[in-house]
């Protein structure tokens, strides 16, 4: 069951200068930075806020570090701005499972490593109303 916002993700063209907008105006501090190089990006997360089920809500930032990249791939088209949301759940297998068994496409047959150790899988955004959707199960040493 999905049970929150897991964060929305921010695709952008300089990971710094955006980073120090969400802090100037909104106050939003980096909770984690890293790269992922399976996925192409540096990425930094800014902690929203706390959730009832031990999880949190986020911004993810996200520039990427190759043109070849999904996110670079998208900015080149779309320029700045909302990349996806993603939702959280405590298993993203078996709700991927589920809901692949109600028609929408599940773009990873096994889900992968995402921000922080979280295990992560996306849903086709045609099949969503054309948001791409990402499914987490959050790495619980974070």
């Amino acid at each position: 069951m999905l049970t929150r916002i897991d964060h929305i993700g921010i695709a952008c063209f300089d990971l710094d200068t955006t980073v120090e907008f969400y802090r100037a105006t909104y106050g939003f501090e980096v909770f984690h930075s890293e790269i992922n190089e399976e996925q192409g990006v540096r990425e930094a997360m800014l902690r929203i806020n706390g959730t009832s089920d031990g999880g949190a809500s986020y911004l993810q930032l996200l520039e990427p570090t190759r043109e070849d990249s999904a996110v670079g791939k998208w900015l080149a088209k779309n320029g700045e701005g909302v990349h996806h949301i993603a939702f959280g759940t405590a298993d993203v297998d078996g709700d991927a499972a589920d809901i692949r068994g109600k028609g929408v496409r599940v773009l990873y047959d096994e889900p992968r490593t995402g921000s922080m150790g979280s295990r992560i899988t996306f849903l086709h955004p045609k099949d969503c109303h054309g948001v791409l959707t990402e499914l987490v199960t959050s790495n619980p040493e974070h």
